[in-house]
């Protein structure tokens, strides 16, 4: 069953959605700043709400099932552009990155995300019309992703490798100042124009981007072969991400189970692709070319419960574990954490002898 929408709706959805990205970033470029807890709080609820509106709408013009692919797709995505903000973090901490031009520095990465995700989405639904059997390598390289994503052997290292080869080739080729000049990517020093250190974060950004790109379509193409849902998913679950930056802040670093949920799904999503290609399965050299017809078909509905019940358990299990450790610290941990934090000594050690006289 192909999903079959009025084209107002499809070429209105995406206008929309274009302009809100727009205003999004024209509103960062006019007045760049560290936003507020409740400012980033109420992005995010605004943002959610608007994706649960767009499945509301969808469910309308297209009935359950396409409601639910678009749902569980847009889970799916989002807890993966979560993960993908524990490398954001490593990368405005290893560039010094000032807090004021976060903001910036996220929207550029989220705006090259979507051209990179809409790329792919583009090839792997051409392919997919042309070759079914493509299903096999999108679910084993899944079950791979997973098995990576769940005992990651500093798999967020590893990106960073990525983009220290992109930062050293950069280096190499032009001339990079040593300090930035606000949001600029070009400054004059010494009357010579140069690029400034944003270039390099825009290029590991765009690292990023692709690598998270490579994983995520596969999935969410194991939810809906839709090219318009997979690409609304997409952008659902891309805005709203930099206010999820600043409104985690910390939290990050307590999400310490967060990859075990995502890598569940992932191998969820990896084997249930595999059933639908031995379902549909047209290859001579397996079952002599006929459909496995034993082979299951999981449902939207399930796949949804499965995302849902797997981010739940991650984030409440990272946030009682959390807890525990902090019951545990003892007040000597706890003064110096505080201390370390502000700047301050966590202790006023008295003068010596010498130094009263």
């Amino acid at each position: 069953m192909d999903l079959e929408l009025p084209l107002w709706f499809e070429i209105g959805s995406l206008v929309i959605l274009t302009l809100i990205l727009l205003g999004d970033l024209l509103l960062i470029l006019k007045r760049p700043h560290i936003p507020s807890t409740r400012e980033s709080t109420l992005w995010v609820v605004f943002y959610v709400t608007l994706a649960l509106i767009f499945a509301g709408l969808m469910w309308l013009f297209a009935g359950g099932e396409f409601a639910g692919q678009f749902v569980a797709g847009w889970l799916t995505e989002y807890s993966l552009s979560i993960d993908n903000l524990f490398v954001f973090v490593l990368i405005m901490t290893q560039f010094a990155v000032p807090r004021r031009y976060q903001q910036e520095v996220l929207m550029v990465g989220i705006i090259i995300a979507l051209v990179l995700r809409g790329l792919f989405i583009l090839a792997g639904a051409a392919i997919i019309e042309q070759f079914s059997w493509v299903f096999y390598i999108f679910g084993a390289f899944l079950v791979w992703t997973a098995i990576r994503q769940a005992f990651p052997g500093g798999d967020h290292d590893d990106d960073v490798k990525q983009e220290n080869f992109v930062v050293r080739l950069l280096r190499r080729t032009i001339d990079i100042s040593e300090t930035y000049d606000g949001a600029k990517i070009r400054t004059v020093v010494g009357g010579k124009k140069m690029w400034t250190p944003m270039i390099i974060v825009f290029a590991a950004i765009g690292v990023t981007d692709l690598l998270f790109a490579i994983d995520s379509i596969p999935a969410i193409f194991g939810i809906t072969t839709s090219p318009f849902i997979v690409f609304t998913a997409n952008i659902f679950a891309l805005m709203g991400l930099r206010q999820l930056y600043f409104l985690l802040g910390d939290l990050l670093d307590r999400l310490r189970y967060l990859h075990y949920g995502i890598a569940f799904i992932l191998a969820f999503i990896g084997v249930k692709l595999v059933f639908h290609a031995m379902h549909v399965n047209e290859l001579p050299f397996i079952n002599g070319g006929e459909h496995i017809e034993w082979a299951p078909e999981i449902s939207t509905w399930m796949s949804l419960g499965v995302i849902v019940v797997s981010m739940a358990v991650a984030t409440v299990a990272s946030l009682i574990a959390s807890a525990r450790e902090k019951r545990a610290e003892s007040p000597e941990d706890a003064a110096a954490a505080v201390a370390d934090e502000k700047g301050t000594p966590a202790t006023v050690e008295p003068p010596h002898a010498d130094d009263r006289h």
